[in-house]
């Protein structure tokens, strides 16, 4: 066994260890160590209130910290669901499910035999949506991959399993995911993850210029795939799965038309409960002009 797969494996023993406890318990561990977070002030406390203070600038600085608290603890319960929903079998992750919303949607595109574009904005918990996918159909995942091996081993026993294909967010992920529609599959894609230069352009986010994955526009538009939003939100006992209607605009042959479209969805989405989306993320670190600094140096 070589290193990055022993380290892996006793990650994710201690995540399962942690991840049999009851989700209510979790939740309340999780919202303790949110306000741990916003006490000490650490990384993500002063990206979420940067955030704030970007998209919020009227805000005074009561409303600002209240909005950050709310943030940190969703966070923390998002980190502590998810080590009970990458650590479950499926079949016992998925009882953690409420109810589904719109299925009729992600069902119609699929039948149209050209696969379906799961894009997934990170609010909610997004891995519980995974999961459910997966159990639908196979399902190719593009995953950032993290800088150390032992963590891309976690994070395959993690997301991996029956009908789970993970593919590498890297210049040679489009072919994968082309044959994965072709097929007829689902392919699950983050529509607000940040690329790197040169993988999407500026288009507004909160009605701030925002680099954004132009990956998603292009998949549809040369496979003429269906693209349906999705998103699984905490309810009082688990998880509610929602999918939302197509989004035509991301068919047009304006590529800044398509993308300014689909940072609208997800703004819609993050509005739906402000403190479920992913707001300790720097999602504003690269900026249209170089010269510009970065907002949260």
């Amino acid at each position: 066994m070589t290193n990055p797969a022993f380290f892996g494996r006793v990650l994710f023993l201690l995540a399962r260890t942690i991840g049999l406890l009851p989700l209510p318990l979790l939740r309340r561990l999780g919202i303790l160590a949110g306000r741990l977070s916003y006490r000490i002030d650490n990384r993500e406390t002063r990206v979420a209130r940067r955030n704030m203070q970007l998209i919020h600038p009227n805000d005074s600085p009561q409303q600002r910290e209240q909005r950050v608290r709310g943030i940190l603890e969703s966070s923390g319960q998002t980190l502590f669901e998810t080590l009970a929903v990458w650590t479950r079998p499926r079949r016992k992750a998925l009882k953690l499910l409420t109810g589904v919303q719109g299925k009729q949607h992600f069902d119609a595109a699929l039948a149209k035999g050209r696969g379906v574009i799961i894009a997934a904005p990170h609010y909610g918990n997004w891995e519980f949506l995974l999961k459910y996918v997966a159990d639908n159909g196979p399902l190719s995942l593009v995953y950032r991959a993290p800088g150390k091996a032992y963590g891309d081993d976690f994070l395959g026993r993690a997301r991996g399993g029956v009908n789970v294909t993970l593919v590498p967010a890297e210049a040679t992920a489009m072919r994968p995911l082309l044959k994965a529609l072709q097929r007829g599959e689902a392919v699950g894609i983050t529509p607000d993850q940040q690329p790197k230069q040169g993988g999407g352009e500026f288009v507004p986010f909160f009605g701030i210029p925002a680099l954004t994955l132009s990956l998603i526009a292009k998949l549809a538009g040369r496979h003429v795939t269906p693209v349906v939003f999705a998103y699984a939100e905490r309810s009082a006992r688990g998880f509610e799965v929602h999918f939302e209607p197509e989004e035509p605009a991301l068919h047009d042959t304006d590529l800044t038309a398509g993308l300014a479209a689909m940072n609208r969805r997800v703004e819609s989405i993050a509005r739906r409960d402000f403190r479920q989306y992913q707001w300790t993320y720097k999602r504003f670190s690269i900026r249209p002009d170089p010269s510009e600094q970065n907002p949260y140096q």
